[in-house]
């Protein structure tokens, strides 16, 4: 039986509805929420209509994360861990603003990171099972049509964050940067037979990351112009 989210639904003048969801996954400095942006900028050109959001999310339980990994309260590894779960979950299922939502009306929904930020992040302390049964539920509500992976160096990576911020959070250094990259990889393996992923070299020039990207995403975007078309 399909799960709730694998069913399209119809629209205001009846056709057949049918949102995506893409997620862009990478260390923090990869150049994600940039690429992200141009693609955005893409779709709008096409009149696509889409929506950007972001994990931690602005709301109560990502505020309290975000004071969490900038130093701003003590935490414990496991604690984070299901308080990522929880803001993943909340952002999924508000009935208006929630991302189900948004791609049960149609919408393309980008999203700066989803669980596998969880996978990689989190597994440096805990075990990846633990942590991808923590976050079945919401791998039940939504899966990625397509989870797109910006693979750039660690030690980029870090030059990039030092180059732009004064601060860095309790995630940003070399080593870990290093074990995350790593973790990202294992759950990738773990979950092949699941999940879409596919990696892109970040280290190129914006315009042809850019280019990589979008050839990838193409094929999700057609498919749903048809669907509005019918």
């Amino acid at each position: 039986m399909p799960l709730l989210w694998q069913k399209p639904l119809k629209n205001d003048v009846g056709q057949m509805a049918e949102g995506r969801f893409l997620v862009f996954e990478g260390l923090d400095g990869s150049g994600k929420t940039t690429q992200m942006t141009r693609i955005q900028k893409r779709l709008t050109g096409m009149g696509i209509e889409s929506v950007t959001t972001c994990e931690p999310t602005d709301g109560p339980v990502g505020s309290l994360i975000r004071d969490m990994l900038e130093g701003r309260m003590s935490s414990d590894p496991r604690t984070i861990a299901a308080l990522f779960a929880a803001d993943r979950t909340d952002h999924l299922v508000k009935p208006e603003t929630g991302v189900q939502a948004l791609v049960g009306k149609g919408r393309v929904v980008l999203c700066d990171r989803y669980y596998f930020s969880s996978y990689a992040y989190h597994a440096r302390d805990m075990d990846l099972e633990w942590i991808i049964t923590l976050n079945s539920l919401n791998a039940q509500i939504l899966r990625p049509d397509l989870t797109i992976f910006i693979d750039v160096a660690p030690e980029t990576c870090l030059d990039r964050i030092r180059a732009g911020r004064h601060r860095l959070d309790m995630y940003e250094k070399i080593d870990i940067l290093k074990q995350v990259r790593h973790n990202y990889f294992a759950a990738f393996d773990r979950l092949r037979n699941t999940e879409k992923v596919v990696t892109v070299d970040g280290d190129a020039p914006e315009d042809a990351v850019e280019k990589i990207i979008w050839q990838h995403l193409q094929p999700f975007v057609k498919s749903r112009v048809a669907s509005d078309i019918i």
